[in-house]
């Protein structure tokens, strides 16, 4: 058995993330046709594909955010009276 330091080879990722990219290429005029190009793109997402979008960026940043769980919070406050 090595007593060495494990080295770990290729990208890692969080499980169960196999998603495949659909890898599209424009090539547009100007910067402001790109950015309509990119409007209309964002306009035509569904509400699902927007959310699966959010999802995918919040388990790259936080692997773990799934089984965790928000932090019950809550403080009573007296209103002022005037």
């Amino acid at each position: 058995m090595s007593s060495g330091p494990t080295i770990a080879h290729g990208p890692t990722r969080p499980p169960g993330y196999d998603m495949s990219v659909e890898k599209t290429v424009g090539v547009f005029a100007n910067f402001e046709d790109a950015d309509e190009a990119d409007r209309r793109s964002d306009a035509a997402m569904s509400s699902e594909d927007r959310l699966n979008i959010v999802i995918e960026l919040r388990d790259r940043r936080h692997p773990d955010a799934a089984e965790q769980r928000l932090a019950r919070v809550s403080r009573v406050v007296e209103l002022e009276r005037s």
